[in-house]
């Protein structure tokens, strides 16, 4: 990836706003830019659109929505999911940043609904772990890759076109910073440039770079990746050439509720509606109610880098709601039994430690040794469920710095005069490490952030 100056034959081609990367981010900012009147443009590297956002369970946080009111939840609002944010990152985030997100977010839902005719539902019947009311809103399928459909098929009703299959290589920009527009190439090696008024990078992070991620997140880099292998840092390198600042590049989503060796996602529902984790030696080894994205580092500090999830069918019923959970089924990664002896014997754990455990957690009414509160809990009753685990990378959260409006910042003061970023090429809010992640923080940041960078006027040729 480079930077280059302006070309001297010019372009081929050129629009008002051009957009890298046709993930949830991408697309939804491709809407936004084209219900503000402008000339569109999206590019994406893979042959069809898809992203990190086609491997999760496509769930987008929103606080004060009118899905949530016909649930009954009536008393959340941008205020409270804001300050949700900042305790789950320790305030560690940006705060404007934060109050655009949260405030962005019930209504760019509310948008794609009915604007667009996103199928949108609040998961009601759980708990995520820091949210303060259940504001999760996602298809019915709870499946990422039906949430990447929805928004392609809304932006080709819109007309605006997606060109696939050609990776932008080169960024072409004026001594001031001013990006004039990019060059791309296919397979076969062709090339072409196109020019734009604004961009706007929607190309994720770098979670499918190893050499940045062992630079930048040594921790994590050893994990399996579950993330989209195209995203490789390009916004960093870009942001690195031009002098753009960037902030929390240590931060990530991890989880470590991944199937093995099957490799599907295994819904974090099955631990806050009363599963639990254990190592191979059958005995817990933390507080699984801190959240998922710590899960990772805890499960991979376990031998093999392994753990067992127990949960029970009552569960099990819960998560069916997420087409991943059920695949993993069908695959038989899920594995049910009559007895906590005969669960035991089938992922071959110590018999007496299992039973020991899981007898530990059934007598307790308050918090454990590892702070987890078992006050209210239900009990886990036959038949039993297991699944075997291990440690993930799911996405970073760092990237390049933004204002609300994501503009992106110069690392010596000042922003860039038509340069935008969004999802995880920019910064998030979940702070500077893993614990700062709320659960959705990545699909908040892509579609509200995208929308809000979408909906900003083309800048003016001498601005």
């Amino acid at each position: 990836m480079s930077v280059a100056p302006p070309p001297p034959g010019g372009f081929e081609v050129a629009v008002e706003t051009l957009i890298v990367g046709a993930g949830a981010c991408g697309l939804t900012a491709a809407l936004a830019a084209a219900e503000a009147g402008q000339e569109v443009l999206v590019i994406e590297r893979d042959p069809v659109p898809s992203g990190s956002t086609a491997l999760s369970a496509g769930l987008i946080p929103a606080a004060g929505t009118r899905f949530q009111r016909d649930r009954g939840i009536d008393d959340d609002d941008a205020a409270l999911f804001a300050a949700d944010l900042q305790a789950k990152a320790k305030g560690q985030n940006p705060p404007e940043l934060v109050a655009a997100l949260a405030r962005g977010a019930g209504p760019a839902v509310e948008w794609l609904a009915e604007r667009h005719g996103l199928n949108f539902t609040v998961v009601h019947d759980f708990d995520y772990p820091g949210h303060s009311r259940r504001r999760m809103h996602g298809l019915p399928s709870r499946a990422g890759a039906d949430l990447v459909d929805a928004l392609r098929a809304a932006c080709e009703r819109a007309g605006i076109p997606i060109v696939c299959g050609a990776a932008v290589e080169t960024l072409f920009a004026t001594p001031e910073g001013r990006i004039v527009g990019v060059e791309r190439g296919d397979a076969e090696n062709s090339r072409d440039r196109i020019g734009c008024a604004r961009l706007i990078l929607a190309c994720n992070g770098f979670g499918g770079n190893p050499e940045m991620l062992a630079r930048l997140i040594p921790e994590i880099a050893g994990g399996i990746y579950f993330g989209h292998t195209g995203n490789r840092g390009d916004a960093l390198d870009w942001g690195a050439a031009l002098g753009a600042a960037t902030r929390h590049l240590g931060a990530y989503q991890g989880h470590g509720n991944v199937a093995h060796p099957h490799g599907i996602l295994i819904s974090w529902a099955v631990i806050t509606e009363g599963g639990y984790q254990v190592n191979t030696a059958g005995d817990r080894f933390w507080n699984e109610a801190q959240g998922y994205s710590e899960s990772a580092r805890a499960v991979l500090a376990q031998p093999e880098g392994i753990a067992v999830t127990v949960f029970d069918a009552r569960i099990a019923a819960v998560a069916r709601q997420f087409a991943d959970f059920v695949l993993a089924e069908e695959r038989g990664a899920i594995r049910t039994a009559d007895s906590i002896a005969a669960l035991a014997a089938q992922f071959g754990l110590p018999e007496a430690a299992l039973t020991a455990t899981h007898a530990e957690i059934g007598g307790l009414h308050g918090p454990d040794r590892f702070g987890r509160d078992w006050a209210g809990v239900p009990r886990l009753q036959p038949p039993f469920c297991g699944v075997r685990v291990t440690g993930t990378l799911f996405h970073t959260q760092g990237g390049l710095d933004i204002t609300p409006e994501g503009r992106v910042k110069r690392a010596d003061g000042g922003v860039f005069p038509n340069l935008f970023a969004a999802g995880g090429a920019a910064v998030g809010v979940s702070g500077a490490g893993d614990a700062g992640y709320l659960s959705g923080n990545g699909l908040l940041a892509a579609v509200t952030m995208g929308r809000i960078a979408g909906m900003q006027p083309v800048p003016a040729a001498d601005a």
